[in-house]
C-alpha cells in the first residue's frame, strides 16, 4: 500500500500543493516551520482522521480559509495496480465530509481502512515518559488500524461515557440514597458502557499479546543494550488473552457496582478502559522513571516499529512515516533503523538536515521551503 499522489488545498500552511509520490523512500528536508511535516501529517490524516500533532482540527485549516481539502490516490500494493481516491474536507465547527472514489460517504470514519499508516515522531517519547492517556491513544489507534470497525465502538464508548458521567455528576453527594429510578437508569448506562468497554479491552489485550514479541525483537535490534523490552496491560478487571468479551463485560459491570458509591460521590466514571494503562518494562524495571533518555527513545521507536511489523503480519503494508526522527538518534541507531525499514513499501521521512538521513536509504528527496516543494536531483545537494 502506498500513496501515488497527494493534493492539498488550504491545509496547514499550503494554499495548494500537488505532489506525485513513488513507492520506496521519500525524504522531505527543510528548516523548521517550512511545512515538511504538514505533508506527512496530511497523509496520516487520511488514514486515521486525526493528527499526531494536535488534538483539534482548527489548526489544520490554513489561517483565513473556511475549509481545507486533503486528497490522495492510493495504490493497493507493488503487485496490485488497483487504486483508490481518498478525500476529506475539513470544516471547522461542522462535520467533516469524506468521499471514496468521488462517492460521498455517510460518515468520515467509513474511510478508515482504505489507507494504513504508522507514524513515529519526537512527540512519541511521551509513550514512555508521559501520562497513561498517551499510551491508551497509542493502543486505540493501533486496534482501529487493525480493525476499522472499532472506530465506531470507540465513538459509542466515548458517547456513553459522557452521558454516564453527566448522570453521576447530577447524583453527586447523594451517596447510595439515589432513588430507585436513578439507580435503574445508572444500571442501564453501566451495561451499555461495559458492553462497549469490553470490546475495547478485548481488542487491546489481543493486540498487545500479538505486539509483545515484535516489541522485544525491535528493541533488541535497535538498542545497544541487552535489556528485554516487555509490554502489558494494566486494568482492575485483570483481563487475559483468553478472556471473552462477555466475561469482560461482566467484570466491568461488577467493578462499577463495587465502586458505585465512590463514583457518585466524586461524579466520575472510575472504571473502564478510559482508566487503564499499558505497562512498559526494560528488564525487570518499569521504563518510566528508570529508563535513560536513549533507552526511552529506543523503546518508543520499538513500539512503532513493532506496530508496523504487526500490521505486515496481518497482511497489511502500511505507509511508514518517520517525522523528524533521525536527528534524535545517534549514528548507531540511525544505521540500525535504516536497515529495519528497507523492506517497507513506502517510507516518508522528514528531516531538517539532509545529512541526518542515512545515505543508504536512497529514494527521492524533496526540499521544502517558502511554500514550495521541489525535488532534489542528487541526494545531499
Amino acid at each position: 500500500m502506498f500513496v501515488t499522489h497527494l493534493s492539498l488545498a488550504d491545509f496547514r500552511s499550503y494554499p495548494g500543493v500537488e505532489l506525485a509520490l513513488d513507492p520506496g523512500v521519500t525524504t522531505f528536508t527543510g528548516a523548521n516551520g517550512q511545512g515538511k511535516t504538514n505533508l506527512v501529517e496530511a497523509v496520516d490524516y487520511l488514514a486515521t482522521l486525526g493528527s499526531h500533532r494536535v488534538a483539534g482540527e482548527v489548526p489544520l485549516v490554513r489561517h483565513g480559509a473556511e475549509r481545507a481539502i486533503v486528497r490522495a490516490r492510493v495504490q493497493a500494493g507493488l503487485g496490485d495496480s488497483r487504486q483508490l481516491l481518498l478525500e476529506v474536507e475539513l470544516i471547522p465547527g461542522r462535520q467533516n465530509r469524506a468521499s471514496l472514489n468521488r462517492a460521498p460517504l455517510r460518515r468520515p470514519r467509513e474511510l478508515l481502512g482504505a489507507l494504513r499508516t504508522v507514524v513515529f515522531s519526537p512527540e512519541d517519547l511521551s509513550l514512555v515518559k508521559g501520562d497513561p492517556s498517551e499510551r491508551r491513544r497509542f493502543i486505540d489507534e493501533l486496534i482501529t488500524t487493525r480493525w476499522p470497525r472499532l472506530a465506531g465502538v470507540r465513538a459509542d464508548y466515548d458517547r456513553v461515557l459522557k452521558q454516564r458521567a453527566t448522570l453521576l455528576k447530577s447524583l453527586s453527594g447523594r451517596g447510595r440514597s439515589i432513588g430507585d429510578g436513578a439507580a435503574a437508569t445508572l444500571e442501564v448506562w453501566d451495561e451499555s458502557l461495559a458492553g462497549f468497554g469490553a470490546e475495547l479491552v478485548h481488542a487491546r489485550v489481543r493486540t498487545l499479546t500479538d505486539l509483545a514479541p515484535h516489541v522485544a525483537g525491535a528493541y533488541a535490534a535497535i538498542a545497544p543494550t541487552n535489556n528485554d523490552a516487555k509490554v502489558g496491560y494494566r486494568s482492575p478487571i485483570a483481563p487475559e488473552p483468553a478472556t471473552t468479551v462477555d466475561e469482560l463485560q461482566a467484570r466491568l459491570v461488577l467493578a462499577m457496582g463495587e465502586r458505585r458509591a465512590e463514583e457518585i460521590a466524586r461524579g466520575l466514571c472510575l472504571v473502564g478502559p478510559h482508566r487503564d494503562d499499558l505497562t512498559l518494562e526494560l528488564g525487570e524495571l518499569p521504563a518510566k522513571g528508570y529508563a535513560s533518555h536513549g533507552e526511552s527513545w529506543s523503546l518508543a521507536l520499538s513500539l512503532k516499529l513493532a506496530s508496523f511489523d504487526l500490521l505486515r503480519a496481518d497482511g497489511v503494508q502500511p505507509v511508514l512515516i518517520l517525522d523528524d526522527v533521525f536527528a534524535e538518534l545517534d549514528q548507531m541507531r540511525r544505521q540500525r533503523l535504516a536497515g529495519m525499514i528497507a523492506e517497507a513499501e513506502q517510507v516518508l521521512i522528514t528531516a531538517a538536515v539532509p545529512a541526518d538521513v542515512p545515505a543508504e536509504l536512497g529514494g527521492r528527496r524533496f526540499r521544502v521551503g517558502g511554500g514550495e516543494v521541489s525535488e532534489v536531483e542528487h541526494a545531499g545537494t
